[in-house]
């Protein structure tokens, strides 16, 4: 598909007016799109080549505070700048906004020039770069479910984030009759991100009432983040141009479903998926074997990257198409890890661990990082387990956000893949989202114990 913009494209739609707005964007730490608005002409005569902002972007949370306790900004430090480079390459449409382009920004040190390595597009290059110097290239791909909701954003904030009501009365799950109604909604979404160069495959209803996935095409890993990012921001703004709410928590009612972010990964060598080997009985190549064991065996260490949240883990329930365990299993969907393609050229390995809170290029670099470490240890695949995975108390993913910051801080391997510096960094992320709620008095808790304590 041909919608990623040259810069002759862009040069070209300014000067007949065609575009007046350039949405320059970073990555935070939360996976959302930050950034500045620039005229166009402004952008193509200048702010192309770089521009700045407060570096305390990738130090917030998701209500954009300003805690202590990081080693790369602080108060004590000022909150200086970083360098936003543009990524030309990254250039593209925004249909839903009139007279808009997009691009995707590197973020640099102010200074030095040199990647700031807990960027998160930072993280995920420096996994591809150790694959590239294998011979590698991880080719991946992301499913984004997400629920709708009747009310917008606004009113539903108003409410109180209380008495939520999705925007269908039952499970759509594959659903053609009740996705229709929801096709003024789902079908700009579906032809404006294929407009803006996502290569959307299709959207379904999911296994509850209101809820969505979206799948787009298998692409190399920092393509199927870029996508995964821009879809995500682009349905939201899309759902709320049409008065509703489209959100990706992980669990947003204990009665209902979580959301998931499932994530498809195979490694391919000159062209072919270096996953296949016909002569294995399941079509399985020795370095799938590896890399597979080493997502199991560092499963526990990579789960703060599947699931950044408090919420996250509550999507972890017996029964409920979120998996419990790390094991892997042949087209089982109660296991961790799912073998897909099984003998055929299209082979691969599904993580079903992850929920439609990460941010993409986080998790994708540590299942990368994890892969490697399979392969660089040898390490061997076990037997492929059967039945009813949830039944089981062996290869447990953990359930607190607090023990999957314990598992990533003590992690060796991710200490040695991706650096001291961005685990402290993402570790102190964790710690101070378990302050945060550990200080909130919770309406379960009011309710529970208002008269009867």
């Amino acid at each position: 598909m041909e919608a990623v913009l040259s810069w002759n494209d862009l040069t070209q739609m300014v000067k007949n007016k065609q575009v007046d707005t350039v949405l320059a964007c970073l990555v935070d730490m939360q996976g959302r799109l930050m950034g500045k608005r620039f005229h166009a002409q402004h952008f193509i005569e200048t702010a192309w080549e770089e521009t700045h902002c407060c570096n305390y972007l990738l130090a917030t949370d998701l209500e954009m505070a300003t805690p202590d306790g990081y080693q790369a900004t602080s108060w004590k430090k000022g909150y200086g700048d970083y360098v936003m480079k543009p990524i030309l390459s990254t250039l593209r449409p925004v249909p839903w906004l009139e007279g808009t382009v997009m691009i995707l920004c590197d973020v640099l040190d102010h200074h030095s020039h040199s990647p700031v390595s807990h960027s998160p597009r930072a993280v995920l290059q420096a996994q591809i770069e150790r694959l590239q110097e294998m011979g590698l290239t991880a080719m991946m791909a992301t499913e984004l479910e997400f629920f709708l909701f009747k009310k917008s954003y606004e009113d539903i904030q108003v409410d109180g984030f209380r008495d939520l009501e999705p925007i269908s009365g039952y499970n759509e799950d594959y659903h053609i009759f009740q996705t229709t109604k929801e096709e003024h909604i789902m079908r700009p979404i579906r032809n404006h991100l294929y407009t803006a160069g996502i290569p959307v495959e299709n959207s379904k209803g999911e296994a509850e009432a209101g809820q969505e996935e979206i799948n787009i095409k298998y692409a190399p890993a920092m393509l199927t983040s870029d996508y995964h990012t821009i879809a995500k921001h682009g349905i939201k703004e899309m759902a709320w141009q049409h008065g509703h709410a489209a959100s990706f928590i992980a669990k947003w009612n204990h009665n209902r479903v979580g959301s998931s972010s499932h994530i498809h990964q195979s490694l391919w060598r000159d062209g072919k998926n270096a996953f296949h080997d016909s002569s294995d009985a399941l079509g399985m190549s020795s370095l799938m074997k590896n890399y597979m064991a080493g997502l199991l065996k560092y499963a526990p260490d990579c789960t703060y990257f599947l699931a950044p949240y408090i919420n996250s883990y509550k999507r972890f329930v017996k029964g409920s198409f979120a998996p419990t365990r790390a094991i892997w299993s042949i087209d089982n969907r109660t296991a961790g890890f799912r073998l897909c393609g099984e003998g055929t050229q299209a082979i691969r390995v599904e993580c079903r661990i992850g929920g439609s809170d990460l941010n993409p290029y986080l998790a994708l670099a540590a299942q990368i990082a994890a892969g490697i470490a399979g392969i660089e240890e040898s390490l061997d695949l076990p037997s492929a387990a059967k039945g009813d995975i949830y039944q089981g108390d062996t290869g447990l993913v953990p359930d607190s956000l607090d023990k999957a910051r314990t598992h990533m801080m003590t992690s060796d391997m991710l200490r040695t893949a991706i650096g001291d510096e961005v685990i402290e960094h993402y570790a102190r992320c964790a710690e101070w989202e378990i302050e945060e709620f550990s200080r909130i008095v919770t309406d379960w808790e009011v309710a529970r114990g208002f008269e009867k304590a």
